[in-house]
């Protein structure tokens, strides 16, 4: 069938082949002029089109080829003789693919093709008598004019791939094209720059697979692809930018771990530098440059610090952003104590105008810092600084960058701040964490005791419809200062202190962002400035309209003894010898050793609570105002009060935050007594039932005074009932999730803690 195959075709073949070789000798200017050399080219190539020219040759199955390569296509030639009779049918293996659609060779194809000046017999050597071999050698092309190519690709991991008979591995062909072949430089070679990566991609996409060490081939063609060099290319159309081959070779291409790979960690700066001439100049004179070139492994090169695919231009934010990982990789100690910093916090949030490690250190130029040539040494440190800090003195560079406040050698003074706020936050939680619940667990065995009893008393205190005023409207007023920055304060200041945790990175996105949080966070120091202001204007007020009660009756002028008097009697909530003797009591009621005790107008917690404001006001209020305006202190204190100053701020606010939200929260609102919400500093009455069952000693101090009826109080309360109960509600809520979220930050640190 093969031989009747090739009967019938073989006058067609002779025409097709006259007409390829005309078509041929066409497209490489054939002239009189050329002579010689395209008649004796083109009937060498018509020899071989007479079957490769017939488009049916590549629908043959495997039998019917091997009869062609077994036909005699001139009898009367002897030199065509076949010994060994290669078209004979019974040699096949039954390997052989179904059909070879490549043995097709198109006229026009060799016509545009760079190699239209040469002969099929120039390539396929082999191919010079017929009928020849089933299967020729394919490197013959390489070996006789690609010289150089042919040594390289030997040598690379493609032609390892090759050599195991990887079906996939790549050829000649397959990167440059085949007959259809065209120059590197014009743009249909699919190995011109513009045409290269895709070619690359595509290969190592289909070939490769993901290997056990988490190789991911389709993860480095994405990286490239969304790169700076990829865009250059791919968008930008710029052929000057770096393909595949620029980094890894195009022939004698080796992993990453050979020696001879222009990737290799001991090359690859130098191939980087083919591009990047003056930053290799610089680097080179770097401290990493020093010791890449001694040939330390642990030299950071290019690929360290922008990574090998996923390159991105230095002035995006994604590289600021990633920059302190990178770093971290080698100066792991320092980059762990920089994220405690503000500059290191804010970085990791997605803030990228505060000071990176290169912002300070340099880059490509990094030298040891006691090198004059280091920006950070003598007066070059300050020149640094004022690139972020302009209005910066020589006292700001006294600023620890990476400080370890648990380092008691090198800082003694951070280290004994950081153990005098340890010991506050520590000592307080302690305290009243075993408070709150020696409190809890008496009521419930109260109300577990006397279930009707508990609940009647509660519900009398609601209903008795006799009021007295305790909190003035100014008062009022100045709570919901007091929770409104609360609240505005710790949501925008813990993301920060526990920039680690996920919630903290989603908080910061829904705010807007670290910029946006930091002047929320402004404004609500702002008000609590203000309401602390408004506060303590009222009491001198309060003080000036009220000034008789100062004087001593019998000596009719103002004594020390009297001030001393009032200002730490029972109407103000300041401390008094009584309130040891209450807190006394009452634990002594936690323990059913005594009665409930009954209270004056000020509880001993109440005090605690009005206390703190002001120490809190002081402590974080002035270390706040030393991060805000962090030059204008240094003009005249070293710097390295910045990091005092975010140790008691970020200690302090941790324990303002977790003792209002756990135990003021309790106290006032969350006790059985008063769940689930005590109004009366919403409302600023207090029933006769609830004074004579908790502060019956303020109501006999009233009633004994003749004063009672003064602080009675209207029923205006149940108009703002309906909308000051949510509002109070949605405050307590608000609360108890940042509660949450605190406790849970402080535990998986604590937890993942070695």
């Amino acid at each position: 069938m093969a031989l009747n195959t090739i009967q019938t075709g073989f006058l067609g073949a002779r025409v097709t082949g006259w007409l390829a070789a005309l078509v041929v000798a066409m497209a490489a200017g054939g002239s009189s002029a050329q002579g010689v050399d395209t008649a004796e080219r083109d009937a060498a190539n018509r020899r071989c089109l007479r079957c490769h020219g017939q488009e049916k040759i590549g629908t043959l199955g495997p039998g019917e080829r091997r009869s062609m390569v077994g036909t005699l296509l001139d009898p009367n030639d002897t030199s065509q003789a076949f010994p060994e009779k290669p078209g004979d049918a019974a040699l096949l293996k039954g390997d052989e693919p179904a059909t070879r659609p490549g043995l097709f060779v198109a006229h026009e194809a060799l016509a545009g093709s760079v190699h239209r000046e040469n002969k099929c017999v120039d390539c396929h050597e082999d191919a010079a008598k017929l009928p020849h071999e089933p299967k020729l050698n394919t490197k013959t092309c390489a070996a006789s004019c690609h010289t150089k190519a042919a040594e390289a690709f030997p040598s690379g991991a493609h032609y390892e791939a090759l050599k195991k008979g990887d079906p996939l591995a790549p050829t000649c062909a397959s990167c440059h094209g085949g007959h259809r072949i065209v120059a590197v430089s014009d743009t249909k070679s699919p190995q011109h720059r513009l045409n290269s990566i895709f070619l690359c991609a595509e290969c190592h996409e289909k070939h490769l697979k993901d290997t056990p060490s988490g190789y991911v081939p389709r993860k480095h063609i994405e990286a490239y692809l969304h790169s700076a060099h990829g865009k250059a290319i791919a968008q930008s159309g710029l052929v000057a930018a770096p393909t595949c081959a620029d980094c890894h070779s195009a022939h004698a291409v080796h992993p990453v771990s050979d020696p001879r790979s222009p990737v290799n960690h001991a090359n690859v700066y130098e191939t980087c530098g083919r591009c990047h001439v003056g930053i290799l100049n610089i680097y080179k004179q770097s401290y990493h440059g020093q010791l890449a070139a001694e040939g330390k492994k642990e030299a950071p090169v290019c690929t360290d610090c922008h990574t090998a695919h996923e390159i991105i231009q230095p002035d995006q934010v994604a590289f600021k952003l990633a920059s302190g990982d990178r770093c971290g990789k080698c100066h792991e100690d320092r980059i762990e104590h920089y994220r405690e910093t503000f500059h290191g916090k804010a970085l990791e949030l997605g803030l990228p105008k505060v000071a990176a490690c290169y912002d300070c250190h340099g880059h490509h130029d990094i030298v040891p810092i006691k090198d004059p040539k280091s920006r950070l040494f003598g007066d070059a440190k300050l020149k640094t600084c004022q690139q972020c800090h302009p209005t910066a003195t020589a006292k700001f560079t006294d600023y620890i960058a990476h400080a370890d406040h648990t380092n008691r050698e090198l800082y003694p003074t951070l280290y004994w701040t950081f153990i005098f706020m340890t010991m506050i936050v520590v000592g307080t939680f302690l305290f009243f964490g075993a408070h709150t619940i020696l409190w809890l667990a008496r009521s419930a065995y109260i109300y577990v005791r006397d279930r009707q009893a508990f609940k009647k008393i509660k519900a009398a205190c609601a209903k008795d419809p006799e009021h007295f005023v305790r909190f003035k409207p100014f008062d009022r007023f100045l709570h919901v200062l007091v929770m409104t920055s609360f609240l505005l304060l710790v949501a925008t200041g813990m993301p920060l202190k526990f920039y680690y945790t996920a919630w903290a990175h989603e908080v910061m996105k829904w705010i807007g962002g670290v910029e946006a949080a930091a002047q929320l966070h402004r404004l609500g120091a702002v008000i609590t400035f203000a309401y602390f202001t408004l506060h303590i204007g009222s009491l001198f007020r309060r003080g000036y309209v009220n000034r008789a009660q100062f004087k001593d009756a019998a000596k009719g002028r103002v004594t020390i003894k009297r001030v001393v008097g009032v200002v730490f009697g029972p109407d103000l909530p300041y401390p008094h010898v009584q309130d040891v003797k209450d807190w006394w009591a009452h634990q002594k009621w936690f323990f059913g050793k005594g009665p409930q005790p009954q209270f004056d107008k000020w509880t001993y917690w109440e005090k605690f609570d009005y206390l703190a404001v002001f120490w809190g006001v002081a402590m974080i209020g002035v270390s706040g105002l030393v991060m805000w305006f962090p030059e204008t202190f240094t003009r005249f204190l070293p710097g390295w009060v910045i990091n005092v100053a975010l140790i008691i701020h970020s200690d302090e606010a941790l324990l303002a935050a977790g003792f209002i939200f756990a135990f003021h929260f309790f106290n006032v609102h969350f006790r059985p007594e008063k769940f689930p919400i005590d109004s009366v500093i919403f409302s600023g009455r207090i029933s006769k039932t609830e004074m004579l069952h908790e502060r019956k000693r303020w109501y006999d101090r009233l009633v004994a005074a003749g004063r009672l009826d003064s602080i009675r109080s209207s029923d205006e309360w149940t108009q703002w009932r309906k909308v000051i109960h949510p509002l109070g509600f949605i405050a307590f809520g608000l609360g108890l999730i940042l509660l949450v979220l605190i406790v849970y930050a402080m535990s998986s640190r604590l937890l993942a803690a070695p």
